[in-house]
């Protein structure tokens, strides 16, 4: 019997053939379109869905069903032995605590992550889970390594457009109307698993600008002096924005020289909150593994 299986839902960004290759599971997020239910990237690609919501269609995100948590770690576990679970940051979603539930009755084969995650940062987290999982650490260490390193990363959003938080209630629809009148493009923090307000740009120039300085001081402050291309991880993610993206990828590549910049579209549950021509920088720590 295989020793730890990975398994991680659709917000860490990870599509299906991607997790196929990676030897890990992925739960796909469901969208409600009206009284339809599509999960992502099985039967939704990125191109319908995106032109839903150029439509206008009223689309509203859930988590993954207790069903198909059970169904899937049932599977697993015919096979492995234990079960590391990462799920979307707790503070963004109650998919960690439901699962948490979940996993009470597997009698410790099942050990859910709460590292206050989501994206490219989840994403690197399931990349590290992974590669513990491949040098024999059981699932109980693995958990304990991720969640003891949830608060070494950070991700600062920019979105181009205020329709989306006005939707989903993140902004008070005056407050929408003054910053679309005033062409303003908020900058919008995750650490710790909480959005929060950053800044306010009144050009996405001036939005990347104060994303860039954002992490420069992360490394300066928060991850220490020693926070190089050896030891941090730079991620940029976007939706429907690749242009821009490679823009500031150019732009931190000129900042941050030696690394390795990871770029990749949001996840369509996270573009559902932001809209489409949202841009984001983030970084995480590298574990010693």
């Amino acid at each position: 019997m295989k020793k730890t299986a990975i398994v991680t839902d659709s917000n860490s960004g990870i599509t299906q053939s991607q997790a196929k290759a990676l030897d890990i599971y992925v739960l796909p997020m469901p969208f409600n379109f009206g009284d339809q239910t599509f999960l992502e990237d099985i039967n939704l690609t990125r191109k319908e869905f995106y032109q839903k919501l150029g439509d206008g269609a009223d689309i509203s995100t859930s988590q993954p069903s207790p069903e198909s948590v059970l169904d899937l770690w049932d599977a697993l576990l015919k096979d492995y032995e234990e079960v590391v679970h990462i799920p979307m940051s707790s503070g963004l979603s109650s998919s960690h605590d439901t699962a948490a539930m979940l996993a009470s009755d597997y009698n410790g084969r099942v050990h859910v992550v709460n590292n206050q995650r989501i994206s490219v940062t989840q994403r690197q987290s399931v990349l590290d889970a992974k590669a513990m999982a491949d040098k024999g650490m059981h699932a109980a260490e693995i958990k304990k390594v991720l969640e003891d390193n949830k608060f070494e990363s950070s991700i600062y959003i920019t979105v181009d457009t205020l329709k989306y938080l006005k939707k989903g209630g993140r902004i008070t629809p005056a407050a929408a109307a003054l910053g679309t009148l005033l062409k303003i493009k908020p900058v919008l923090q995750i650490q710790g698993g909480k959005l929060d307000a950053f800044a306010k740009a009144r050009t996405m120039k001036q939005a990347k600008s104060i994303m860039i300085n954002a992490i420069t001081k992360d490394f300066e402050t928060r991850f220490g002096s020693d926070a190089t291309a050896s030891n941090m991880h730079i991620e940029i993610a976007h939706t429907q924005n690749p242009e821009l993206a490679a823009e500031l990828k150019e732009e931190l590549d000129r900042q941050f020289p030696g690394h390795d910049i990871y770029v990749d579209h949001l996840s369509l549950s996270v573009a559902c909150h932001i809209g489409p021509g949202a841009l984001a920088v983030a970084c995480s720590k590298k574990l010693d593994i």
